[in-house]
């Protein structure tokens, strides 16, 4: 991937440019949101094409619009020194690289953002302001379409690899609860597979009721088998996850984008930190993955998951299983609401004193956490309460990323 924390294009723009960008952060502060909602509307009335690219559960919650708010801010705000928001750069790519965004779009987003702004701040917005704004944003979409590009360039050169879509079929599909389902995923050409890193997803891009959908799912399996292996929870109201429960049966034909995503598990190296889990509902998936890759490695393993009940609990024989074939695996179930016949480990929630409970004194361990957003704020605030270190906190949201400090 290319280096996206140092942008070579930005020395280039007008420094006029920079000093009227920065002075309108103000105003984004006060009609952020205002702008994105609009802007989201306009271009769906506009070009509904792009709609599939977008989750319409993240739009009615205005999540999406929040984050975008958000993004456009901190990029204006720190215009004249993009290496403060670098961090944020390698998820959006990798994001857009598995949906599949292409050069052809950036105009499309551009022409709404710009024609958003001036509808919403009105005479405040000058037309040497959206000039600055247009001038800033194509210096953005340049060092984005270069970046992913270079994920394209790579996937497509690895042994496996593909750009676009590729076709695969349902070869398989297990009920891991009573709301989640595995779907083994199998490239109909009969050819290799790209080799992904466990954390990462699939987009899959569907088709359902005659309109295009896009949707992200994780790989729940460990690399190197001859399947892909994604879970689905069943979600109300969610219009890709009951279409593949409800429709997608064994034989049926996928297309799908290929692995990406940059919540991964990193590399251990020889000594080895310990490893602890923490997943809630269908966070679990790539977590799975990440388990299914070291069990058997001996490096030390807490695997915590909470669910509901037994019912909702994905995956518990598999883990047991793998308990019992590796000591250095140690799981520990959490239920909020266990029915009789459920045997958790602990009752309610996963708390400070469950986790304490489990670090080794000096807290260095590499702690990675999904699950639905309260869950990780919790388990957030209690990792650096106590004393894991920030940079040894791993997460991702599977929604629009937005500050886990509640």
């Amino acid at each position: 991937m290319t280096n996206a924390s140092q942008p070579k294009d930005r020395q280039t723009m007008n420094p006029q440019t920079i000093a009227i960008v920065k002075s309108t952060v103000p105003a984004l502060q006060a009609h952020g949101e205002a702008i994105t909602s609009h802007f989201y509307k306009i271009m769906f009335e506009g070009h509904p094409q792009v709609k599939a690219f977008f989750n319409e559960a993240h739009q009615a919650a205005g999540t999406q619009a929040r984050a975008l708010a958000g993004a456009v801010i901190a990029y204006g705000a720190h215009i004249d020194r993009l290496e403060a928001i670098a961090g944020a750069l390698p998820r959006i790519i990798q994001k857009h690289a598995a949906l599949g965004v292409l050069p052809e779009h950036y105009p499309i987003v551009g022409h709404y953002l710009l024609r958003a702004v001036k509808e919403v701040l009105g005479d405040a917005a000058t037309d040497e302001v959206i000039a600055a704004w247009g001038e800033a944003y194509e210096s953005l979409a340049g060092l984005l379409i270069a970046a992913e590009e270079a994920v394209y360039s790579a996937n497509a050169a690895q042994p496996g690899g593909w750009r676009g879509t590729r076709e695969f079929r349902v070869a398989r599909r297990e009920d891991e609860s009573e709301v989640i389902t595995s779907f083994y995923l199998e490239p109909v050409d009969g050819g290799a597979l790209l080799a992904f890193t466990p954390g990462q997803y699939l987009t899959l891009v569907l088709e359902i009721d005659g309109q295009p959908v896009r949707r992200n799912y994780s790989l729940s399996d460990a690399p190197g088998k001859p399947w892909y292996r994604i879970s689905v929870k069943k979600e109300e109201g969610g219009r890709a996850s009951n279409w593949l429960h409800e429709a997608a049966a064994v034989g049926t034909r996928l297309q799908v984008q290929a692995p990406c995503g940059d919540f991964v598990l990193q590399p251990a190296g020889e000594q080895a930190r310990p490893l602890v889990l923490v997943t809630g509902g269908v966070g679990i998936t790539p977590a799975m993955s990440m388990l299914e890759s070291v069990a058997h490695t001996g490096r030390p393993v807490h695997f915590v998951h909470a669910a509901r009940h037994g019912g909702a609990h994905a995956f518990r024989a598999r883990v047991d299983a793998l308990a019992q074939r590796h000591a250095n695996v140690k799981p520990l179930y959490v239920y909020d609401a266990p029915r009789e016949s459920d045997t958790p480990h602990a009752t309610g929630f996963v708390t400070r004193e469950l986790l304490a409970g489990l670090l080794p004194e000096d807290r260095d361990v590499d702690l990675y956490f999904l699950g639905p957003k309260p869950f990780m704020q919790a388990v957030y605030a209690n990792g650096l309460a106590l004393g894991v270190p920030k940079q040894q906190l791993r997460y991702e949201f599977f929604g629009p990323l937005e500050a886990l400090e509640a």
